[in-house]
């Protein structure tokens, strides 16, 4: 990339200051840019799901990667957990999303507990033999005694959909019988899963992220501390898709001594560590073992570091110099953190970021971890919290003493509970990939570049004031 002014400004910048101006450009359409990324983890578009508690778990897994991005599993999962997951997501469907079922005695409230489990909004109430016997959604929940047998309230009015039946064939299905879901079954009736019209939509545009032996990829942490080697190979074992060495200081002793320890392995897999913010961070660490260098100190919305220590830097430049420093060592970057629009994913690709983590942005999805919950107002939200919070924190020490754990206590470094709502337009996971494709699959065609390798060699950036950002956004009311 370069800057309009043709030199970049003395001053660090965040995503906020700055802005790309268009290009000419050959590029017909937005589905012509290819958003694969060249960083070895087969992402076929250029993002992943933060390694969070509150945002990263099987079923973001699956569906991340079945739309083309990757979800990392948290260090604070015991690893015989993780290794169960990954076999899970391994054994997922790469077009039908995975069915939420129950018995057709079982109740209302037991079906209310999990329809928020899924975008799809649907439970398949099944026999002994999985054979769909009703479907039953929220609208078939309301005003519903808890107590309710499902059998009482479900419908019964099944159109189905063949296991062998394409994305295209699906959606003709579910649209002639106007439905807007439809549980798959195989040839002898058996659900297999789900199909939505969306989602059928969905498998036509994207490609989903696949191992070699044509599986959903998924990725996992480790921290620094304790037995890194061992934890790594039981990952690799456990067959993950890439290893991420993770703690908030990466540019420490302790991370390098924990790649060298992890490349004596001889990794399967590509390896990501971090978090740094110069380039004298990255060859460090590059020079210890990683492949990938995770760009970010203090941009994520739960992280209060910056304004506990002043440690930190504006991501834009953070990123800029870390993917130079990088790319000259044959490595890559991810930009972890800061990013609230698509505007800001764009940036971060053209300062030549190769996959954009995002965290707290997906934390409000019906794919995150956490429980949904009603605030006063009626507006459906999930909890977030930081990673170097008291809640984390209190989580990865629950092997050690009271009192090591209540000094460790002490020192916290984020937001132990925030309400990320969910966005009533865009509830799922899937929706908000969407949003942000498209923006940045736009973002390409105005720089005239069929690939994110273009678009980071042709983006012309400028810099702007605040008026200039605010000027930018849209009105959602008449002035």
């Amino acid at each position: 990339m370069r800057f309009l002014s043709g030199a970049a400004p003395a001053h660090d910048l965040t995503y906020s200051d700055v802005f790309m101006a268009p290009a000419r450009s050959e590029v017909g359409s937005r589905l012509d840019v290819d958003l694969s990324t060249s960083d070895g983890t087969g992402t076929t578009i250029p993002l992943v799901v933060a390694n969070m508690t509150a945002v990263a778990g099987r079923r973001m897994a699956e569906t991340t990667a079945r739309r083309g991005a990757l979800t990392v599993l948290p260090q604070d999962i015991p690893i015989e957990v993780v290794a169960e997951v990954v076999s899970w997501v391994k054994q997922r469907h790469l077009v039908h999303d995975t069915a939420i079922t129950l018995g057709p005695t079982d109740t209302v409230g037991d079906a209310i507990h999990l329809l928020p489990k899924r975008s799809h909004g649907a439970v398949v109430v099944v026999d002994e033999q999985r054979r769909p016997l009703g479907v039953v959604t929220e609208a078939d929940t309301e005003g519903e005694d808890r107590f309710t047998q499902l059998r009482h309230v479900m419908s019964t009015e099944l159109h189905t959909v063949p296991a062998e039946a394409d994305p295209r064939t699906g959606f003709d299905l579910l649209s002639a019988g106007r439905r807007r879901l439809a549980p798959v079954v195989d040839s002898d009736g058996r659900l297999v899963g789900v199909l939505t019209r969306k989602g059928a939509l969905r498998a036509t545009l994207y490609r989903p992220a696949l191992d070699d032996t044509g599986r959903l990829r998924v990725a996992a942490a480790i921290g620094i501390n304790g037995d890194v080697p061992g934890k790594a190979a039981a990952l690799f074992s456990a067959g993950i898709d890439t290893l991420v060495v993770d703690t908030a200081h990466g540019h420490q002793e302790r991370m390098l001594a924990a790649l060298r320890a992890v490349r004596k392995l001889d990794p399967p897999v590509p390896v990501a560590a971090g978090n740094v913010v110069t380039a004298d961070g990255v060859r460090d660490l590059a020079e210890a073992g990683a492949d990938i260098l995770k760009v970010g100190v203090g941009p994520g919305a739960m992280c209060t570091t910056r304004m506990m220590t002043g440690v930190g830097r504006p991501q834009f430049s953070a990123v800029l110099e870390c993917a130079a420093e990088a790319d000259r060592l044959g490595r890559h970057v991810w930009a972890d953190g800061g990013v609230r629009h698509p505007r800001d994913v764009a940036l971060a690709l053209a300062a030549g970021a190769a996959n954009v983590m995002i965290g707290s942005w997906f934390a409000g999805t019906y794919e995150s971890p956490g429980d949904l919950y009603v605030d006063p107002d009626g507006r459906r939200y999930k909890e977030s919290f930081g990673m170097a919070s008291a809640r984390a924190v209190s989580a990865r020490t629950a092997d050690d003493s009271a009192f090591d754990r209540s000094r460790k206590a002490v020192f916290e470094e984020g937001i132990s509970s925030a309400r990320m709502h969910l966005d009533p337009t865009r509830p799922g996971v899937e929706d908000l990939i969407d949003e942000i494709v498209a923006g940045v699959r736009s973002a390409c065609t105005y720089a005239g570049a069929a690939s994110l390798a273009e678009f980071r060699e042709r983006a012309l950036i400028g810099v702007q004031s605040a008026a200039g950002y605010t000027e930018g956004m849209p009105l959602p009311a008449s002035w």
